[in-house]
């Protein structure tokens, strides 16, 4: 047995301890004793957006409108972290509640062969999660709620053990395969495991953009559940690049700075107005942010729903996004695939009236792999045993004295790995490369090096790097070169 399966049985076994059957499907009697008094939870998860591109966070050339409305009525947590520098592993956290270290999926790992890797395969996808793995959509499904996910999966392509309905959602609709989501006039995304063909955009036709298409089926789910308790999630695949975007949005921001063309340079998509679409992406994602929060208010569930906003990793460097113009990270170093405090710290907004009090904010140390167990503690479920999650439940509720801390949080990714002990963090970048030691507190930005000052804590971490994380024999750390 495998380091991941004997953790997958012992997570398993807690679950069973808790009362939990977490069988494929719930039956329809315990859908319907489900307590309508439940708290709905939509959880938006955006693609690649940075730290510092919402308003709310320091943003000045996006605007953001929605989102921000969002901090004023909630909390904006300034020290949340992502699971992982990038996509599949970062959304490997969120729904096992284990860090990278941990988890079965530490990487953008493709399968389905060299036609899996071409834009409009049916057959491509990332690593899959295992079967049995104890996943929060199938937390909360077992415990009555009917469940949703719209837009990018990334977590197993349709025909294996990852297919979100067998990992917990009732629903699925969007790409399965994130490879796919590097367009936004995709001929194809998938309605549950069917594919369903967008006529409009064949042979490269641009006439359906995807996260319309997203955004409405979502849109679609909370109105069809609205009697009942629902879990939706929602992982936007905005502003991940391709640059691209209808002409109504391009022009809100066409003409507003130097706007040079971008190339298209590595397999992108070039643009003559690669920052107007940048930033028209982001604010067409923030309006549909509004229609999710004012359809809530119409049909009177905004009171008994938690809504999070976030982000899956930091800002990108590639397909003509201009990080350095947005200034994506704020004062953080590093952008998506660096676990610099760029590439992992994001924005996180949590909105629940008459829970969360409006315009607060809070400093809690949190990352991806809490939200499993605050999913667990809001419907009073035990957690599953042994995973890395602490519940930040306590912190939305203004009980910050009753709020467990982590000892420390970790991150891996190919040879990078990056842990947070306290104040301290420790960055190493690969192999045989020197190992870094920070102090956030002093030095936000990861700029001095203060190892050689702190012989002691830099000792500790570095034995952490070994001590903190399992073997996976998928996604094996390179040998560190002498």
């Amino acid at each position: 047995m495998t380091a991941i399966s004997r953790r997958n049985f012992l997570r398993a076994v807690g679950l069973g301890a808790a009362g939990l059957s977490l069988s494929g499907c719930t039956s329809l009697s315990a859908r319907s004793s489900a307590d309508k008094s439940k708290p709905n939870i939509v959880y938006i998860l955006a693609d690649d957006l940075g730290y510092a591109e919402v308003g709310c966070y320091g943003q000045k050339k996006i605007k953001t409108p929605n989102i921000d409305k969002l901090a004023d009525a909630g909390m904006k947590f300034t020290q949340h972290y992502s699971g992982n520098p990038v996509c599949a592993p970062s959304r490997c956290t969120l729904m096992t509640g284990l860090h990278t270290g941990h988890s079965q999926v530490r990487g953008n790992k493709q399968v389905g062969g060299a036609e899996g890797w071409k834009l409009g395969s049916t057959i491509g996808g990332q690593w899959p999660l295992e079967a049995g793995t104890v996943t929060v959509a199938k937390i909360l499904k077992d415990a009555g709620y009917t469940t949703g996910a719209f837009g990018k999966w990334g977590l197993g392509r349709v025909g294996t053990t990852g297919e979100p309905d067998k990992q917990g959602f009732d629903r699925f609709y969007g790409y399965i395969c994130q490879r796919q989501a590097h367009t936004y006039y995709a001929n194809h995304l998938w309605s549950d495991n069917k594919i369903e063909w967008i006529e409009a955009n064949k042979d490269g036709k641009e006439q359906v953009y995807s996260h319309d298409l997203i955004a409405k089926e979502a849109l679609k789910f909370i109105t069809a559940n609205k009697d009942r308790p629902f879990f939706c999630y929602v992982p936007f695949t905005i502003p991940h690049v391709a640059l691209q975007v209808p002409e109504d949005s391009l022009a809100e921001y066409k003409g507003k700075w130097p706007d040079p063309p971008y190339d298209g340079k590595k397999g992108y998509i070039p643009h003559e107005n690669p920052r107007a679409c940048y930033a028209g992406m982001v604010t067409r994602m923030d309006k549909d942010v509004g229609r999710i929060m004012s359809l809530l208010k119409k049909l009177r569930l905004d009171k008994n729903t938690l809504v999070i906003f976030t982000s899956d990793n930091g800002p990108t460097y590639a397909g003509g996004a201009d990080s350095a113009f947005f200034e994506s990270a704020g004062p953080l170093r590093g952008l998506k695939g660096s676990v610099y405090e760029g590439g992992i710290r994001v924005p996180f907004i949590a909105r629940w009236p008459g829970k969360i009090k409006p315009g607060s904010e809070t400093d809690h140390v949190s990352a991806f792999w809490d939200f499993l167990p605050t999913a667990c503690e809001i419907i009073g479920a035990e957690p599953p045993a042994n995973i890395d999650g602490i519940s930040y439940l306590p912190t939305l509720l203004g009980n910050r004295r009753k709020q467990k801390t982590h000892d420390h949080l970790y991150w891996e990714l190919g040879g990078r790995q990056g842990i947070r002990m306290g104040d301290w963090k420790l960055v190493r970048t690969r192999p045989g490369r020197k190992i870094e030691l920070y102090n956030l507190a002093q030095d936000i930005g990861e700029q001095n090096d203060v190892g050689k000052e702190n012989p002691k804590i830099l000792a500790k971490m570095t034995e952490m790097l070994t001590t903190a994380r399992t073997k996976s024999e998928v996604f094996p750390l390179p040998k560190t070169k002498t």
